[in-house]
């Protein structure tokens, strides 16, 4: 009995783990990548386009590669640039930013809203990944390490 009861157990937890529809809090696609990509865009109607959320740190569009033009922590459509309009923790676009009134938003390909991207736990429709709170945790850390904190998170 203490054995089946065990095995049943198991046979949950596994079956919990592999079916889970997400990868680092991020939900996945079905079938094809084994998780949906996530774009940014910010502004105050979030049409301007940031990069690729969980992108690779070799993919030209990834925040996460720091050369190039959303993972450069000096480029102006950059949320790693803490003195831009979208990485400054003092203005309305920037995810770092708790009072922001226009934080960044994170869509799929096909414009799904998953969120919005900030620093503000409180904001309605804030994106609720693992993921994401890791961002927001270390936002600062990050900006100057893109590279560890790639292979940290991913």
């Amino acid at each position: 009995m203490k054995i089946n009861l065990i095995s049943t157990l198991s046979l949950i937890m596994l079956s919990f783990i592999f079916s889970n529809d997400s990868i680092g809090g991020v939900p996945c696609e079905s079938a094809g990548n084994p998780y949906t990509t996530l774009y940014i865009y910010g502004g105050k109607d979030g049409d301007v386009y940031l990069g690729k959320l969980n992108g690779g740190e070799y993919d030209s569009e990834s925040i996460w590669n720091e050369y190039g033009k959303y993972g450069s922590k000096y480029n102006s459509e950059s949320i790693w640039n803490e003195y831009g309009k979208y990485g400054s923790e003092y203005s309305q676009y920037s995810p770092f930013n708790e009072y922001a009134s226009h934080p960044p938003v994170l869509k799929d390909k096909n414009g799904k809203f998953y969120g919005y991207l900030t620093i503000n736990q409180y904001k309605s429709k804030r994106a609720n990944f693992d993921m994401i709170d890791i961002i927001m945790d270390n936002y600062d850390k990050i900006r100057d390490d893109r590279d560890d904190w790639y292979d940290i998170i991913f």
